[in-house]
């Protein structure tokens, strides 16, 4: 029975210490990175529903795929992967401590044979002499060494950056620090998604499990604006943004544009553009309005939804309206409208109206009048997402230790010299812990520095 549980405790043992369980989870967790990178994360639900299908909305919610960085599943990937770690410095880092704290000093015959880089050196003078000349080449030459005494030989060892061997294991604890740092701003920060009108303000922003919290300040939206390629997409959006604390604009931090990869930072909180769309807030709607037979144009504005009377006892609303409709027209540009037409006792009409640069589109509609669209003072409101991670601190710390390990692991060799010391001459031998070609190099050029020093 005994035997049972360690061997069950071993094999769970061994599972947690295996390099395809690594390898496992960092692919894994690269492949569902992809999604959080492809699907935009916190977002307003109407954001969602504006691309997707409800099917695919409620699929994807269900999965977590919207708020993938804290959904359990990958979580737990960052659990394993996190145990993996420890697991596998807690099964190698012993072994690889001995090499560095306590090192050979003596390179007797069995040793010598292990070692990539030998020469036997023939040196004038008494072992005395020798070994004085060797401790003082090495020292020079390449790192100070430590001398021993053993059957009569003098034993020297010399090595460089014996520390970088641990340089795969401050990766690995750079990572559990990467790990613990997002693990605060999980907990006890927040993300979650505000909408600004132009012109308007908040001061709370509801995080994404739909609490509210009070910033202790406002951020207003002083103006927005947005460029399109020729295709009609947008090709850059920014908003012109003011924090305002205890009333009064904190300096720096006035009339401030934010754009796509360039937000706003006030007292641990971020603010990144993220969306924008058309406000319904004080738009006005420009309409001319003439009669087919003849007369003076008449010069109309309206809100959305106002019903707005026509000559002739007709009545229109502006549904909704946009000021490039190459998006939605192909072959069209410029501003363009959803109306409601409603002629004299009939019953109302919808179609759309453009400029009156498209003045035989306009006349397809509208009974004796001929309608365009001439524009419209326009508002947008701009979508920001708003995050606050206190531990990203920690994050960053842990990414500086990643490079410093990376730069252990991958830039730096542990290389080592012994010298061993008799009667008949000088046994010179070496070993790098990585690049053996370029250690070589530098081993004969050490020993034809010997032979004519």
């Amino acid at each position: 029975m005994t035997t049972n549980k360690r061997g069950f405790a071993q094999e769970v043992w061994d599972f947690f210490c295996s390099l395809r369980l690594s390898i496992f989870l960092l692919i894994g967790l690269a492949l569902v990175s992809i999604i959080g990178t492809i699907i935009p994360q916190g977002q307003p639900p109407r954001e969602y529903l504006a691309t997707l299908s409800e099917t695919k909305f409620r699929l994807y919610s269900s999965l977590g795929f919207f708020d993938m960085y804290h959904s359990w599943w990958f979580i737990l990937l960052l659990y394993l992967l996190t145990l993996n770690l420890i697991c596998c410095s807690i099964k190698r880092l012993p072994r690889v401590w001995k090499v560095v704290s306590e090192p050979v000093l003596e390179m007797d015959e069995n040793f010598e044979k292990s070692l990539p880089n030998v020469k036997d050196l023939k040196l004038k003078g008494t072992k005395e002499e020798l070994k004085e000349r060797m401790a003082s080449f090495l020292s020079a030459e390449f790192a100070a060494p430590v001398i021993t005494e053993k059957n009569g030989a003098y034993h020297l060892f010399a090595q460089k950056s014996p520390w970088c061997r641990l340089g795969v294991y401050v990766v690995h604890f750079s990572i559990i620090v990467i790990f613990v740092g997002a693990l605060i701003g999980s907990f006890f920060g927040y993300k979650g998604y505000v909408s600004i009108p132009e012109g308007g303000a908040i001061s709370q922003v509801q995080t994404q499990s739909g609490k509210m919290i009070n910033l202790g300040y406002e951020v207003r939206c002083e103006k927005f604006s947005v460029t399109f390629y020729d295709t009609g997409a947008p090709k850059e959006f920014k908003s012109i943004l003011t924090v305002v604390d205890n009333g009064k604009p904190v300096p720096g931090l006035t009339s401030r544009p934010i754009i796509v990869n360039d937000p706003l930072t006030y007292k641990g909180t971020t603010f990144y553009q993220s969306s924008y769309g058309q406000s319904d807030e004080g738009a006005l709607y420009h309409l001319t309005v003439r009669d087919r037979k003849g007369g003076a144009p008449v010069q109309l504005t309206a809100r959305q939804g106002e019903r707005v009377a026509l000559p002739g006892g007709a009545f229109l609303s502006v549904m909704e309206a946009t000021m490039d409709v190459r998006p939605f027209l192909k072959g069209f540009d410029g501003p363009g409208a959803q109306v409601e037409f409603t002629p004299a006792g009939g019953n109302p009409q919808p179609f759309v109206i453009l400029s009156d640069k498209y003045e035989s589109f306009n006349a397809q509609h509208g009974g004796d009048l001929l309608i365009t669209f001439n524009g419209m003072d326009q508002k947008f409101y701009t979508g920001l997402q708003v995050a606050h991670d206190p531990g990203v601190w920690v994050v960053w710390a842990g990414c500086f230790l990643m490079v410093v390990g990376i730069c252990m692991a991958f830039f730096m060799s542990h290389k080592r010299v012994w010298a061993r010391v008799t009667e008949s001459g000088v046994t010179l031998g070496g070993s790098a812990s990585k690049n053996p070609a370029g250690f070589e190099i530098c081993f004969d050029d050490l020993v034809e520095k010997i032979n004519k020093a």
